[in-house]
C-alpha cells in the first residue's frame, strides 16, 4: 500500500501524511515545498505547484507518479491541498487569484485522481477533502464553495462509473485548527459577513485538533466501507 498527499507540509495535509506513515504506510508528498524537520524515511516529496496549471500538466503527464506506484497493491489519493481565497463579493474578487483556485482545488484533484488510476493497478481509494461549503452557499465565499460542490460531484459521478477497484469519497472533515481557519479570522467582516461565527469557534476552543481530525480521516480511508457513500461529513460518519 502506498499513498499521496497534497499539501503535506502543514495543517491537516502535514497531520494526514504523519498519520499515514505512523501506520508504516509509504507518503509521496506534493506541495511547493518541502515538509519542516526530520523527514521519515517513509516521506518522499515532489516540489510541484499545484496551482498553476502548467507544472500540474507537467506533473500528470510525466512518469515520477508510475515510477514512485510501481509495486502497490493499494493506492491511497488524499486530495487536501486547497486555499479558501479570494473572499467577498465579485468586485472584490481578483480574477487571477479565482484562476488559481479552482486549479488548485479543482483542476489538481481531479486530474491527480485520473492519473493515478492510469499509473497503478489494484485498488484504487481517493479522498477528496471537501467541506461544508460544498453544500451550502456562504457570502463572500463562491469561488470557495463552488470549488468544493464540484468536489463532491465528482465523487459522485465516480461511484456511478462502477469500477469496483476505484472508490471515491469526497469527505468534510469539519472545522480544524489550521492556517486556513486564522486566514478566515483575518478576513475583512466586509468580504466574509460570516466571520464572527468563526471567531467564536476559536475562542470557545470548538476546533478540532489537526492529528485528532487526521487519526479519523484516515480510519475512513482504510474502512471496508470506504466508497459506499460519495459524499460524507467526517463527524457524522
Amino acid at each position: 500500500m502506498k499513498a499521496i498527499v497534497t499539501g503535506h507540509t502543514k495543517g491537516l495535509g502535514a497531520a494526514i501524511a504523519a498519520e499515514l506513515i505512523a501506520r508504516g504506510i509509504p507518503v509521496l508528498g506534493l506541495a511547493r515545498g518541502r515538509a519542516p524537520g526530520a523527514a521519515s524515511p517513509l516521506l518522499t516529496e515532489i516540489e510541484v505547484d499545484l496551482s498553476e496549471s502548467a507544472a500540474l500538466s507537467a506533473f500528470v503527464s510525466g512518469a515520477a507518479l508510475a515510477k514512485w506506484l510501481e509495486g502497490a497493491a493499494t493506492t491511497l489519493l488524499v486530495n487536501n491541498a486547497g486555499v479558501v481565497a479570494p473572499v467577498g463579493p465579485l468586485g472584490a474578487q481578483d480574477p487571477l487569484a479565482a484562476l488559481r483556485a479552482v486549479t488548485l482545488n479543482v483542476a489538481a484533484p481531479l486530474a491527480l485522481a485520473a492519473a493515478v488510476v492510469q499509473a497503478s493497478s489494484g485498488e484504487r481509494r481517493i479522498l477528496h477533502v471537501s467541506s461544508g461549503a460544498g453544500r451550502n452557499a456562504y457570502p463572500g465565499w463562491s469561488v470557495y464553495c463552488a470549488t468544493k460542490a464540484a468536489l463532491d460531484r465528482h465523487a459522485e459521478a465516480v461511484l456511478q462509473d462502477g469500477d469496483p477497484a476505484v472508490r471515491c469519497c469526497s469527505l468534510a472533515p469539519g472545522v480544524i485548527d489550521t492556517g486556513m481557519q486564522a486566514e478566515i479570522r483575518a478576513t475583512p467582516e466586509a468580504n466574509f459577513p460570516m466571520k464572527e461565527r468563526f471567531v467564536q469557534l476559536k475562542q470557545e476552543g470548538a476546533l478540532a485538533a489537526p492529528a485528532d481530525c487526521a487519526r479519523q480521516l484516515v480510519a475512513y480511508l482504510l474502512a471496508d466501507g470506504f466508497g459506499r457513500t460519495a459524499v460524507a461529513d467526517l463527524r457524522s460518519a
